[in-house]
């Protein structure tokens, strides 16, 4: 099996967030990438509930500082990074005081899904992407967990598909049991459209609903992989009937489990 460059952009890391399916596979599949050999960036959002002293993050001066325009306003970019000392790894926070200094992830206390939502996750992939770029770190593949991140996939085919940094990258995403109840703002498409977004499929998001959101996203991808037991089943049959790679679910716990990711990466290529 070949080494790879892979960027994870996730959605939740655990011990960042709650321990969950997904908190949990990302941060492990991270590890368990590095020690095979390949070579690893992780991002995530940094959530105001992340608590910054406990897990010891810390601004990254020489990244921080540019200033990204969502819908014609402003938004500082700031880079955090933290390590998880047992799994030798790194991971990189994005952040910015008007999407992520309120003390939750996507819903506030009742789990009514932020308004914002939508800013604040093109936001996070503008964030990462431009962030990947300032560091002069060319991926093989990008790996994106969660609805959160699910705009990079699209960035990176319609933005910066002629940026050498990414022209050549795979990319690929991962299904959970993550659908958000209400609707992403109408805006998403005329936010993504203003950020040089152009397709003749974009009226699927005019109603962006979470199986919308994900049919758009799955145009956009080279591979598609189911990350829990209870995905969107019509997804993974929109994927496949749309000749994208799909990996089936299948436990963490199985034996070969990462291995099997490692050869989903190869045959991308």
């Amino acid at each position: 099996m070949a080494n790879h460059k892979i960027l994870y952009i996730c959605q939740q890391i655990m011990p960042y967030l709650p321990e969950n399916e997904e908190s949990n596979l990302c941060r492990n599949l991270s590890q368990a990438m590095q020690e095979r050999g390949n070579e690893i960036r992780t991002f995530m959002p940094r959530f105001g509930c992340i608590n910054e002293r406990r897990h010891q993050l810390h601004e990254v001066i020489r990244l921080s500082g540019m200033n990204l325009i969502i819908n014609d306003n402003d938004h500082q970019l700031i880079i955090k990074v933290a390590s998880i000392p047992s799994a030798r790894i790194q991971i990189y926070f994005i952040d910015n005081d008007d999407f992520f200094s309120r003390k939750a992830v996507v819903t506030d206390d009742a789990g009514v899904e932020f308004e914002d939502n939508d800013q604040r996750m093109v936001f996070f992939a503008r964030g990462v992407l431009e962030t990947v770029k300032k560091l002069r770190w060319t991926p093989d593949i990008v790996h994106c967990h969660g609805w959160f991140s699910s705009i990079a996939p699209i960035y990176l085919k319609k933005v910066f598909n002629n940026d050498p940094i990414f022209r050549d990258v795979k990319v690929v995403t991962s299904l959970y049991n993550d659908n958000f109840t209400t609707p992403l703002s109408t805006q998403l498409r005329e936010t993504i459209e203003g950020e040089g977004v152009v397709d003749e499929n974009i009226s699927i998001i005019d109603n962006p609903s979470y199986e919308n959101l994900y049919n758009f996203v799955i145009s956009h991808v080279d591979g598609v992989i189911a990350g829990s037991s209870a995905v969107n089943e019509q997804l993974l049959k929109t994927a496949k009937s749309a000749g994208k790679k799909v990996l089936e679910y299948q436990s963490p716990e199985e034996e070969g489990f990462y291995e099997n990711y490692m050869r989903f990466y190869d045959e991308l290529f």
